[in-house]
Protein backbone atom coordinates (compact mmCIF):
# COMPACT_ATOMS: atom_id res chain seq x y z
CA UNK A 1 0.00 0.00 0.00
CA UNK A 2 1.30 3.41 -1.23
CA UNK A 3 0.84 6.44 1.16
CA UNK A 4 2.00 9.73 0.33
CA UNK A 5 1.99 12.61 3.17
CA UNK A 6 4.64 15.35 4.75
CA UNK A 7 7.79 14.59 6.07
CA UNK A 8 8.39 14.42 9.65
CA UNK A 9 11.43 14.55 11.50
CA UNK A 10 11.06 12.02 14.05
CA UNK A 11 9.41 9.27 12.07
CA UNK A 12 11.90 9.61 8.74
CA UNK A 13 14.74 10.23 10.18
CA UNK A 14 17.03 7.36 9.44
CA UNK A 15 14.78 6.90 6.17
CA UNK A 16 16.13 10.26 4.53
CA UNK A 17 19.71 9.46 4.67
CA UNK A 18 19.18 5.36 3.67
CA UNK A 19 17.68 6.33 0.58
CA UNK A 20 20.41 8.99 -0.03
CA UNK A 21 22.68 6.69 0.56
CA UNK A 22 20.79 3.89 -1.76
CA UNK A 23 20.96 6.41 -5.16
CA UNK A 24 24.68 7.63 -4.30
CA UNK A 25 24.50 11.27 -2.88
CA UNK A 26 26.19 10.13 0.22
CA UNK A 27 28.18 7.54 2.31
CA UNK A 28 26.58 7.63 5.57
CA UNK A 29 27.83 9.37 8.71
CA UNK A 30 26.37 10.66 11.86
CA UNK A 31 27.10 13.96 10.94
CA UNK A 32 25.87 13.59 7.59
CA UNK A 33 22.36 11.52 8.65
CA UNK A 34 21.65 14.86 11.08
CA UNK A 35 22.86 17.21 8.75
CA UNK A 36 20.47 15.29 5.96
CA UNK A 37 17.36 15.50 7.77
CA UNK A 38 17.80 19.39 9.05
CA UNK A 39 18.19 19.97 5.26
CA UNK A 40 15.05 18.32 4.41
CA UNK A 41 13.19 20.32 7.54
CA UNK A 42 14.67 23.69 6.32
CA UNK A 43 11.67 23.40 3.57
CA UNK A 44 8.87 21.80 2.21
CA UNK A 45 9.48 18.19 2.15
CA UNK A 46 7.12 15.25 0.99
CA UNK A 47 7.47 11.12 1.64
CA UNK A 48 5.44 8.45 0.14
CA UNK A 49 5.21 5.46 2.09
CA UNK A 50 5.44 1.59 1.02
CA UNK A 51 3.89 -0.71 3.24
CA UNK A 52 4.52 1.56 6.01
CA UNK A 53 8.29 1.96 5.48
CA UNK A 54 9.44 5.43 3.96
CA UNK A 55 11.12 4.91 0.10
CA UNK A 56 10.56 8.23 -1.61
CA UNK A 57 11.24 12.00 -0.89
CA UNK A 58 11.08 15.39 -2.77
CA UNK A 59 12.09 18.66 -0.96
CA UNK A 60 12.55 21.99 -2.01
CA UNK A 61 13.32 25.13 -0.33
CA UNK A 62 12.73 28.67 -1.10
CA UNK A 63 14.59 31.60 -2.34
CA UNK A 64 14.84 33.83 -4.82
CA UNK A 65 15.58 34.15 -8.67
CA UNK A 66 16.84 37.33 -10.52
CA UNK A 67 14.72 38.83 -13.83
CA UNK A 68 16.79 41.61 -15.31
CA UNK A 69 17.13 43.94 -12.24
CA UNK A 70 13.82 41.92 -10.28
CA UNK A 71 13.41 39.28 -7.42
CA UNK A 72 10.88 37.07 -8.31
CA UNK A 73 10.13 34.39 -5.14
CA UNK A 74 11.57 31.14 -6.55
CA UNK A 75 11.93 28.10 -4.85
CA UNK A 76 14.58 25.11 -6.02
CA UNK A 77 14.08 21.24 -5.95
CA UNK A 78 16.76 20.27 -4.04
CA UNK A 79 15.96 16.41 -3.72
CA UNK A 80 14.21 14.18 -5.76
CA UNK A 81 15.48 10.72 -4.37
CA UNK A 82 13.88 7.03 -4.78
CA UNK A 83 14.77 3.90 -2.79
CA UNK A 84 15.61 0.97 -4.66
CA UNK A 85 12.44 -1.18 -3.43
CA UNK A 86 10.18 1.64 -4.56
CA UNK A 87 11.39 2.07 -8.60
CA UNK A 88 9.05 2.25 -11.23
CA UNK A 89 6.18 3.05 -9.34
CA UNK A 90 5.58 6.51 -10.41
CA UNK A 91 6.18 8.00 -6.85
CA UNK A 92 9.09 10.43 -8.07
CA UNK A 93 7.13 12.06 -10.41
CA UNK A 94 3.32 12.15 -8.31
CA UNK A 95 5.49 13.78 -5.28
CA UNK A 96 7.59 16.28 -7.33
CA UNK A 97 3.76 17.20 -9.23
CA UNK A 98 2.36 17.76 -5.67
CA UNK A 99 5.41 19.48 -4.41
CA UNK A 100 4.88 22.13 -7.42
CA UNK A 101 1.21 23.02 -6.52
CA UNK A 102 1.80 23.05 -2.95
CA UNK A 103 4.87 25.70 -3.76
CA UNK A 104 2.75 27.42 -5.79
CA UNK A 105 -0.02 27.27 -3.41
CA UNK A 106 2.17 29.35 -0.95
CA UNK A 107 2.90 31.96 -3.90
CA UNK A 108 6.03 30.69 -5.71
CA UNK A 109 6.19 32.14 -8.97
CA UNK A 110 9.27 30.20 -10.36
CA UNK A 111 10.44 26.59 -9.66
CA UNK A 112 13.95 25.12 -10.97
CA UNK A 113 16.03 21.80 -10.78
CA UNK A 114 19.01 19.97 -11.93
CA UNK A 115 17.50 16.78 -13.77
CA UNK A 116 19.25 13.15 -14.11
CA UNK A 117 18.13 12.81 -17.73
CA UNK A 118 16.60 15.64 -20.05
CA UNK A 119 12.67 14.68 -20.63
CA UNK A 120 11.92 13.21 -16.91
CA UNK A 121 11.34 16.37 -15.44
CA UNK A 122 9.43 17.71 -18.63
CA UNK A 123 6.58 15.92 -18.35
CA UNK A 124 5.86 18.35 -15.18
CA UNK A 125 6.52 21.32 -17.16
CA UNK A 126 10.29 22.14 -16.63
CA UNK A 127 12.40 23.86 -19.46
CA UNK A 128 15.73 23.44 -20.19
CA UNK A 129 17.86 26.23 -19.06
CA UNK A 130 21.02 26.95 -21.28
CA UNK A 131 24.48 25.32 -21.47
CA UNK A 132 26.56 25.84 -18.55
CA UNK A 133 30.15 26.15 -19.36
CA UNK A 134 33.04 24.02 -17.68
CA UNK A 135 36.71 24.99 -18.36
CA UNK A 136 39.58 22.58 -17.57
CA UNK A 137 42.86 24.51 -16.99
CA UNK A 138 46.44 24.58 -15.69
CA UNK A 139 46.44 27.34 -13.17
CA UNK A 140 50.32 28.13 -13.54
CA UNK A 141 48.91 29.40 -17.38
CA UNK A 142 46.18 31.86 -15.42
CA UNK A 143 47.44 35.15 -16.77
CA UNK A 144 46.05 37.97 -14.62
CA UNK A 145 47.64 41.97 -13.69
CA UNK A 146 46.02 41.84 -10.09
CA UNK A 147 47.38 39.91 -7.20
CA UNK A 148 45.70 38.28 -4.55
CA UNK A 149 46.25 38.83 -1.23
CA UNK A 150 47.22 36.11 1.95
CA UNK A 151 43.47 34.44 1.97
CA UNK A 152 41.87 33.02 5.51
CA UNK A 153 41.36 29.32 5.41
CA UNK A 154 37.70 28.07 5.19
CA UNK A 155 36.04 24.73 6.37
CA UNK A 156 32.95 23.46 6.82
CA UNK A 157 32.52 24.72 10.23
CA UNK A 158 32.08 28.39 8.54
CA UNK A 159 28.78 26.91 6.41
CA UNK A 160 26.82 29.77 8.08
CA UNK A 161 29.29 32.59 6.94
CA UNK A 162 29.81 30.75 3.46
CA UNK A 163 25.98 30.93 2.51
CA UNK A 164 25.46 34.47 4.18
CA UNK A 165 27.84 35.42 1.32
CA UNK A 166 26.50 33.35 -1.76
CA UNK A 167 23.12 35.28 -0.73
CA UNK A 168 24.87 38.47 -1.23
CA UNK A 169 27.16 37.53 -4.24
CA UNK A 170 26.99 39.50 -8.00
CA UNK A 171 23.65 37.63 -10.01
CA UNK A 172 22.90 37.59 -13.62
CA UNK A 173 19.65 37.54 -15.14
CA UNK A 174 18.26 34.26 -14.17
CA UNK A 175 20.84 33.78 -11.19
CA UNK A 176 18.83 32.39 -7.76
CA UNK A 177 19.50 31.85 -4.47
CA UNK A 178 17.78 29.91 -1.87
CA UNK A 179 17.66 30.93 1.75
CA UNK A 180 18.23 28.17 4.15
CA UNK A 181 21.86 27.90 5.44
CA UNK A 182 20.83 24.14 5.41
CA UNK A 183 21.69 23.97 1.40
CA UNK A 184 24.96 24.92 1.45
CA UNK A 185 26.10 23.37 5.24
CA UNK A 186 25.42 19.46 3.51
CA UNK A 187 26.81 20.57 0.59
CA UNK A 188 30.11 21.64 2.39
CA UNK A 189 30.04 18.15 4.61
CA UNK A 190 28.96 15.76 2.25
CA UNK A 191 31.74 16.75 -0.33
CA UNK A 192 34.54 17.17 2.12
CA UNK A 193 35.64 20.04 0.45
CA UNK A 194 38.10 23.37 1.63
CA UNK A 195 37.83 27.28 0.90
CA UNK A 196 39.86 30.09 0.70
CA UNK A 197 38.74 33.73 0.76
CA UNK A 198 38.69 37.02 2.31
CA UNK A 199 36.61 38.79 4.87
CA UNK A 200 36.06 42.31 3.42
CA UNK A 201 32.63 42.73 3.98
CA UNK A 202 31.46 45.86 5.36
CA UNK A 203 31.09 44.92 9.01
CA UNK A 204 33.83 42.20 8.64
CA UNK A 205 31.65 39.71 6.41
CA UNK A 206 33.05 36.84 4.16
CA UNK A 207 32.76 38.69 0.91
CA UNK A 208 34.46 36.62 -2.04
CA UNK A 209 36.08 32.86 -1.61
CA UNK A 210 36.61 29.73 -3.66
CA UNK A 211 35.00 26.34 -2.15
CA UNK A 212 36.73 23.28 -3.72
CA UNK A 213 37.24 20.04 -4.05
CA UNK A 214 40.51 17.91 -4.70
CA UNK A 215 40.21 14.35 -5.84
CA UNK A 216 42.90 13.26 -3.63
CA UNK A 217 46.25 13.16 -5.51
CA UNK A 218 48.63 16.30 -4.54
CA UNK A 219 48.41 17.47 -7.86
CA UNK A 220 44.23 17.51 -8.42
CA UNK A 221 42.61 17.52 -10.92
CA UNK A 222 40.75 20.04 -7.91
CA UNK A 223 36.78 21.39 -8.82
CA UNK A 224 35.73 24.95 -7.98
CA UNK A 225 32.64 23.56 -6.56
CA UNK A 226 31.64 27.24 -6.57
CA UNK A 227 32.87 30.72 -6.09
CA UNK A 228 31.03 33.85 -4.82
CA UNK A 229 32.39 37.66 -5.28
CA UNK A 230 30.37 40.89 -5.02
CA UNK A 231 32.34 42.95 -7.95
CA UNK A 232 34.43 42.42 -10.92
CA UNK A 233 38.06 43.33 -8.60
CA UNK A 234 36.51 40.70 -6.23
CA UNK A 235 36.31 38.17 -9.21
CA UNK A 236 39.70 38.98 -10.73
CA UNK A 237 41.44 38.25 -7.26
CA UNK A 238 40.02 34.78 -7.21
CA UNK A 239 41.63 34.38 -10.37
CA UNK A 240 44.88 35.68 -9.04
CA UNK A 241 44.34 33.43 -6.11
CA UNK A 242 43.80 30.42 -8.69
CA UNK A 243 47.23 31.17 -9.80
CA UNK A 244 48.56 31.41 -6.57
CA UNK A 245 48.07 27.17 -6.84
CA UNK A 246 49.71 26.29 -9.98
CA UNK A 247 53.00 25.33 -8.54
CA UNK A 248 51.56 22.21 -7.17
CA UNK A 249 48.12 21.80 -8.89
CA UNK A 250 47.97 21.00 -12.67
CA UNK A 251 44.26 21.19 -13.13
CA UNK A 252 41.29 23.16 -11.88
CA UNK A 253 38.04 22.07 -13.30
CA UNK A 254 35.47 25.65 -13.09
CA UNK A 255 32.30 26.65 -13.88
CA UNK A 256 32.66 29.18 -15.79
CA UNK A 257 31.87 32.91 -14.21
CA UNK A 258 28.54 34.69 -15.40
CA UNK A 259 29.39 37.87 -18.67
CA UNK A 260 32.89 36.14 -18.13
CA UNK A 261 35.07 34.18 -21.41
CA UNK A 262 37.13 32.56 -19.31
CA UNK A 263 39.59 32.04 -22.13
CA UNK A 264 40.83 35.49 -21.67
CA UNK A 265 42.54 34.51 -18.41
CA UNK A 266 44.45 31.41 -19.74
CA UNK A 267 47.80 31.92 -22.21
CA UNK A 268 47.74 29.63 -24.48
CA UNK A 269 44.63 27.97 -23.88
CA UNK A 270 45.03 25.78 -27.57
CA UNK A 271 48.76 24.87 -27.27
CA UNK A 272 47.75 23.39 -23.95
CA UNK A 273 44.12 21.27 -24.97
CA UNK A 274 46.61 19.76 -27.73
CA UNK A 275 49.52 18.65 -24.71
CA UNK A 276 47.04 17.27 -22.42
CA UNK A 277 44.68 15.48 -24.67
CA UNK A 278 42.99 12.66 -23.67
CA UNK A 279 45.14 12.81 -20.76
CA UNK A 280 44.25 13.02 -16.74
CA UNK A 281 45.00 16.75 -16.89
CA UNK A 282 43.20 17.20 -19.87
CA UNK A 283 42.80 21.27 -20.79
CA UNK A 284 39.45 21.53 -22.75
CA UNK A 285 36.23 23.74 -22.69
CA UNK A 286 33.01 21.62 -21.96
CA UNK A 287 28.85 22.24 -22.03
CA UNK A 288 25.93 20.84 -21.23
CA UNK A 289 22.32 21.89 -20.15
CA UNK A 290 21.60 20.09 -16.45
CA UNK A 291 19.03 22.24 -14.96
CA UNK A 292 15.29 23.56 -15.54
CA UNK A 293 12.57 26.00 -14.91
CA UNK A 294 9.44 25.99 -15.09
CA UNK A 295 6.93 28.88 -14.24
CA UNK A 296 4.34 28.94 -11.43
CA UNK A 297 2.46 31.33 -11.43
CA UNK A 298 2.35 33.31 -15.12
CA UNK A 299 0.27 35.92 -14.07
CA UNK A 300 2.38 37.03 -10.74
CA UNK A 301 5.52 36.22 -13.12
CA UNK A 302 4.61 38.44 -15.61
CA UNK A 303 3.42 41.36 -13.53
CA UNK A 304 7.48 41.50 -12.27
CA UNK A 305 8.67 41.48 -15.91
CA UNK A 306 9.88 44.82 -17.25
CA UNK A 307 11.39 44.76 -20.66
CA UNK A 308 13.18 47.60 -22.38
CA UNK A 309 11.58 48.83 -25.79
CA UNK A 310 8.64 47.86 -27.45
CA UNK A 311 5.21 46.40 -26.26
CA UNK A 312 4.01 43.51 -27.92
CA UNK A 313 0.54 41.70 -27.51
CA UNK A 314 -0.83 38.76 -28.14
CA UNK A 315 -2.95 35.44 -27.30
CA UNK A 316 -1.32 33.04 -25.44
CA UNK A 317 -2.94 28.87 -25.85
CA UNK A 318 -0.73 27.53 -22.59
CA UNK A 319 -0.59 23.54 -22.28
CA UNK A 320 0.72 22.10 -18.88
CA UNK A 321 1.76 18.62 -18.68
CA UNK A 322 2.04 18.53 -14.67
CA UNK A 323 -1.94 17.96 -14.56
CA UNK A 324 -1.45 14.65 -15.79
CA UNK A 325 0.52 13.79 -12.19
CA UNK A 326 -1.24 15.45 -9.92
CA UNK A 327 -3.66 13.53 -7.73
CA UNK A 328 -7.16 14.61 -7.79
CA UNK A 329 -7.29 15.46 -4.31
CA UNK A 330 -5.00 18.54 -5.37
CA UNK A 331 -6.76 21.71 -6.05
CA UNK A 332 -4.04 23.47 -8.66
CA UNK A 333 -4.35 21.84 -11.57
CA UNK A 334 -1.26 23.33 -13.61
CA UNK A 335 -1.22 26.22 -16.33
CA UNK A 336 -3.52 25.28 -18.91
CA UNK A 337 -5.54 27.76 -20.32
CA UNK A 338 -6.40 30.44 -22.69
CA UNK A 339 -4.53 34.03 -21.95
CA UNK A 340 -4.17 37.40 -23.58
CA UNK A 341 0.24 38.13 -22.80
CA UNK A 342 1.28 41.58 -22.82
CA UNK A 343 5.25 41.86 -23.00
CA UNK A 344 7.01 45.18 -22.85
CA UNK A 345 7.98 47.89 -20.14
CA UNK A 346 5.17 46.98 -18.33
CA UNK A 347 3.58 43.36 -18.68
CA UNK A 348 0.65 40.92 -17.97
CA UNK A 349 -1.30 37.93 -18.13
CA UNK A 350 -5.10 37.85 -17.94
CA UNK A 351 -7.49 34.93 -19.19
CA UNK A 352 -8.84 35.10 -21.89
CA UNK A 353 -8.65 35.69 -25.86
CA UNK A 354 -8.86 38.69 -28.30
CA UNK A 355 -9.92 37.60 -31.28
CA UNK A 356 -8.02 40.69 -33.09
CA UNK A 357 -4.40 39.39 -31.46
CA UNK A 358 -2.52 36.68 -33.42
CA UNK A 359 -2.26 33.87 -31.12
CA UNK A 360 0.89 32.03 -29.62
CA UNK A 361 0.95 28.15 -28.63
CA UNK A 362 3.34 26.87 -26.25
CA UNK A 363 3.81 23.99 -23.42
CA UNK A 364 4.86 25.75 -19.90
CA UNK A 365 7.93 24.75 -20.55
CA UNK A 366 8.54 25.84 -24.08
CA UNK A 367 6.85 29.18 -23.24
CA UNK A 368 9.18 29.59 -19.60
CA UNK A 369 12.26 29.31 -21.79
CA UNK A 370 11.07 32.16 -24.09
CA UNK A 371 10.45 34.50 -21.59
CA UNK A 372 13.50 33.68 -19.64
CA UNK A 373 15.86 34.04 -22.77
CA UNK A 374 16.98 30.88 -22.85
CA UNK A 375 16.97 30.96 -26.72
CA UNK A 376 16.07 33.93 -29.18
CA UNK A 377 11.74 32.80 -29.86
CA UNK A 378 12.02 32.23 -33.87
CA UNK A 379 14.78 29.97 -33.45
CA UNK A 380 13.50 27.98 -29.93
CA UNK A 381 10.13 27.44 -32.13
CA UNK A 382 12.46 24.94 -33.97
CA UNK A 383 13.30 22.38 -31.02
CA UNK A 384 10.22 23.05 -29.18
CA UNK A 385 6.52 23.24 -28.53
CA UNK A 386 6.18 26.98 -29.57
CA UNK A 387 4.09 27.99 -32.69
CA UNK A 388 2.55 30.89 -34.45
CA UNK A 389 2.61 33.64 -36.82
CA UNK A 390 5.99 34.58 -38.03
CA UNK A 391 4.80 38.09 -37.59
CA UNK A 392 4.92 37.40 -34.14
CA UNK A 393 8.18 35.63 -33.37
CA UNK A 394 9.72 38.77 -35.21
CA UNK A 395 8.06 40.91 -32.70
CA UNK A 396 8.82 38.73 -29.67
CA UNK A 397 12.79 38.31 -31.10
CA UNK A 398 12.51 42.22 -30.65
CA UNK A 399 11.10 41.93 -27.60
CA UNK A 400 12.44 39.13 -25.83
CA UNK A 401 16.50 40.64 -26.23
CA UNK A 402 17.83 39.39 -22.62
CA UNK A 403 21.13 38.04 -21.21
CA UNK A 404 21.36 34.29 -21.26
CA UNK A 405 20.35 33.14 -17.87
CA UNK A 406 22.14 31.37 -15.41
CA UNK A 407 20.87 29.81 -12.26
CA UNK A 408 24.33 30.18 -10.70
CA UNK A 409 23.94 27.75 -8.21
CA UNK A 410 23.77 24.16 -8.25
CA UNK A 411 21.05 21.80 -6.69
Amino acid sequence: MIHIRPYNSEKDYEAIPRIWEEVGWIKRSEALDVTANSFVSSGRALVAEIDGTTECQVSSMPGAMRYLETNIRFSGVTAVATGYVARKQGLAARLTARLVAEDTAAGIQVMGLGMFEQGFYNQLGFGTAPYTRWVSFDPAQLQIAAKARIPKRLTSNDWEAVHAARLTRMRGHGACILFPPDVSRVEMIAHSGFGLGYYDGVGGELSHYLWMMSEGNESGPYTVQWMTYQNGAQLLELVALMHTLGDQIRLIRLKEPYGVQFQDFIRQPFRFQILTSEGKFDNNNQADARQQYRICDLEGSLAQTHLPGETVRFNLALTDPVSAFLDDDIAWRGLSGDYIVTLGPESAAVPGNDAALPTLKATVNAFTRLWLGVRQPSYLALSDALSGPPELFAALDRVLRLPVPEMDWDF
